[in-house]
């Protein structure tokens, strides 16, 4: 009875266009009417415990980082670096953007972030080169789901959170996946420049390229400090995200001077909003998550998927199915906020590694930022590139089958994930 109350309301406040966080908040309420523990002083207690928490100070750090990078040039340096080294190639373009992802993703840990940068300089660069708007957007977008997975992660930050797990861990749990997901972009964007009528840019010269990665030193400088501290403990992914963004605004302020003082008002405004919205969602979520708790729900849910526990692929394979459906129509934070609490604890009974179970979870909800109606990556790359979303779903289409593809061979052997994870760690 509980689970209905809970997903009849929350469905119910999703489908009349409330905010996701204000639907979670009621869902949790009408759960607590239910048991018959409504109390206004706990539900305040709860919220404020939700977003006092150490852990989430990274969020509104990472997110200035991000900004910093696009609006101070390091973005646009490693682009230059990108193309002096492949852009001479057939479809070389394509594979800039790829490269540029997997880098990009190791400096913000933003899927919105990497994919706004990457459709800002790039689509139109290729657009000019002969390149269709929408295979160019597809890749784009695809690319741009990168950020979450490679280290540093925002979500990775918010799933360690919500369930309790080594974010550390997860970061270096991500490395392995992000580039195997580069890896399937390379080879699925081979197949597709095929049947591009493009001209390859000029090849530069081993003088041109040097100066290229000169000028991207400082901006490729920033992921070997972020790995290279986390590794040698000289700090943890919270103070991590602190370090990126006084890297980024010394580089962008002092180094590049791209940025000036009076722009940077801006810049903090619009990472304050982002910030306020993750918080929201993790305080009201966390209403959810003690009725949850107190309404024996993993349980109820163990006894649903109790045969599929000693089958730990099978369970695996069970939740990534549930986690694709609900990704179509719910951004990536709630699903985490919503469900970690609730299947860590199945999984932890599977005797599944909770990392490497964390890395799956967020590796297919990335996935579902490419996916309609919700699709938040599909609609910034829109909205920048002023492709319609009909458009460009059946461009994006083949790499959500392609990740999906890649998803399940991380079940069946998890290892490609574990393994690499426990050498960086």
């Amino acid at each position: 009875m509980i689970i209905a109350i809970f997903l009849v309301v929350l469905l119910a406040f999703m489908a009349l266009g409330m905010p996701i966080a204000f639907a979670l908040m009621l869902s949790g309420i009408a759960m607590m009417i239910h048991l018959g523990y409504f109390d206004s002083q706990l539900l305040a207690q709860n919220m404020l415990a939700g977003a006092d928490n150490f852990p989430l100070m990274a969020v509104p750090f990472f997110m200035l980082a991000g900004e910093l990078m696009n609006a101070g040039g390091l973005s646009r340096r490693i682009v230059d670096l990108a193309v002096s080294l492949v852009g001479h190639m057939r479809g070389g373009l394509g594979y800039v953007a790829i490269g540029t992802a997997v880098v990009l993703a190791s400096l913000s840990g933003s899927a919105i972030a990497d994919t706004a940068a990457l459709a800002a300089l790039l689509v139109p660069m290729m657009k000019n080169n002969g390149y269709r708007a929408q295979p160019a957007s597809a890749l784009v977008a695809a690319g741009g789901i990168i950020g979450p997975v490679i280290p540093p992660s925002l979500p990775f930050i918010i799933f360690g959170v919500a369930t309790n797990t080594s974010i550390t861990r997860l970061f270096f749990a991500g490395v392995m996946p992000g580039i195997l997901m580069g890896v399937v972009l390379v080879l699925l964007w081979a197949r597709t420049t095929g049947r591009e009528a493009v001209t390859p840019s000029p090849r530069q010269s081993w003088g041109e390229r040097w100066t290229a990665f000169r000028r991207a030193g400082w901006a490729l400088m920033l992921p070997v400090l972020i790995i290279g501290g986390l590794r040698g403990g000289l700090f943890t992914p919270t103070e991590a995200a602190v370090v990126a963004a006084a890297y980024a605004l010394i580089v962008s302020l002092l180094v590049y001077r791209e940025l000036k003082l009076p722009e940077l008002l801006a810049l903090l405004i619009s990472a304050s909003k982002t910030t306020a919205v993750v918080l929201f969602l993790c305080a009201a979520a966390l209403v959810t998550a003690y009725m949850i708790t107190l309404a024996n729900l993993p349980g109820e849910l163990a006894g649903l998927l109790g045969p599929l526990l000693h089958y730990p692929r099978l369970f695996m394979l069970a939740v990534v199915i549930l986690l694709l459906l609900v990704g179509t129509a719910m951004d990536l934070t709630p699903t985490i906020l919503i469900l970690g609490p609730v299947l860590m604890p199945l999984a932890v009974k599977a005797h599944i590694d909770p990392v490497y179970f964390g890395v799956m979870f967020v590796l297919v909800g990335v996935v579902g930022l490419l996916t309609p109606p919700v699709g938040s990556v599909l609609s910034t790359v829109c909205g920048i590139t002023r492709v319609r979303m009909e458009q460009i779903v059946p461009a994006v289409m083949p790499y959500v089958a392609a990740y999906t593809g890649l998803i399940g061979l991380f079940i069946l052997f998890p290892q490609l994930i574990t393994v690499p994870a426990r050498w960086l760690y």
